[in-house]
């Protein structure tokens, strides 16, 4: 592992992760995101490029505009910080493998604008899942051409299963959520069974702890599933092949 090269991705996923916060925030809204330039919602005042350095100037600026003091989220350097870390964390897992440390790092960027948006809005652009299935394609076909049969096979099993979850518990889960775990597909191959595991665990753990707080009230309570989703598709890109393999072992093998 060269730490060099993991510091560059983390700086280089601060940098991504403005970008991501931005997008994440018009998409839902039918913004463009080539222009304008953002600006304080308050007083208008568009955001000078060293007002926009990541999670810097939210420091300096102690988290306020600087034209009229208005609180700026601190959702912006959180995204940033987060980011940052997840590049680096997919770069150390998984190199020296150049192919796979690409398409991990553009699969951790489309989660991260997904969770923004299902947690903001409840929505899960399409522009975004065509974007990564796009990319992923892109990465997929020249470096790994011998299983993007699998991935595919793997795309249509994991958006089937949310479908007829989608289908038999309506309301409970969108078809945005069965879109992205088809994606996911692509991205994970037979790791997106580990991904959709953890997710649906995650999710249940998290109705349980709501159930045991707020007792009938919770069943009132809608849960972007999308997080869980992305919550499941970082641990299967990171560990979900080990995690299939270990499953099979203990189960399928004498």
């Amino acid at each position: 592992m060269t730490v060099g090269l993991a510091a560059l991705l983390f700086a280089a996923g601060l940098m991504v992760g403005s970008f991501v916060g931005a997008l994440a925030h018009r998409l839902p809204r039918g913004e463009s995101i080539l222009g304008p330039r953002s600006k304080c919602p308050r007083c208008d005042a568009p955001i000078a490029a060293y007002d926009n350095v990541p999670v810097i100037s939210w420091l300096i600026l102690r988290g306020r505009c600087r034209s009229c003091g208005e609180p700026i989220s601190p959702r912006y350097p959180l995204v940033e910080l987060a980011l940052g870390i997840l590049y680096a964390v997919v770069y150390i897992v998984l190199e020296p493998d150049a192919s796979r440390v690409g398409l991990g790092i553009a699969f951790v960027t489309m989660l991260a604008i997904i969770t923004l948006t299902d947690l903001e809005r409840r929505v899960i652009p399409n522009p975004v899942l065509i974007a990564g299935t796009v990319v992923a394609v892109a990465i997929v076909v020249p470096t790994d051409p011998d299983g993007l049969v699998e991935r595919v096979i793997s795309a249509a099993a994991a958006g089937g299963l949310l479908l007829i979850a989608a289908i038999a518990y309506a309301g409970g889960m969108g078809m945005g959520d069965v879109k992205l775990a088809a994606v996911m597909g692509i991205y994970l191959g037979r790791a997106v069974a580990a991904a959709l595991l953890v997710a649906f665990v995650a999710g249940a753990l998290v109705g349980i702890v709501l159930l045991i707080r707020h007792g009938s009230e919770a069943r009132k309570r809608a849960i972007p599933f999308g997080p869980f989703l992305a919550l499941g598709g970082f641990v299967g890109l990171l560990a979900g092949d080990e995690l299939v393999d270990w499953y099979l072992d203990a189960f399928f093998r004498d």
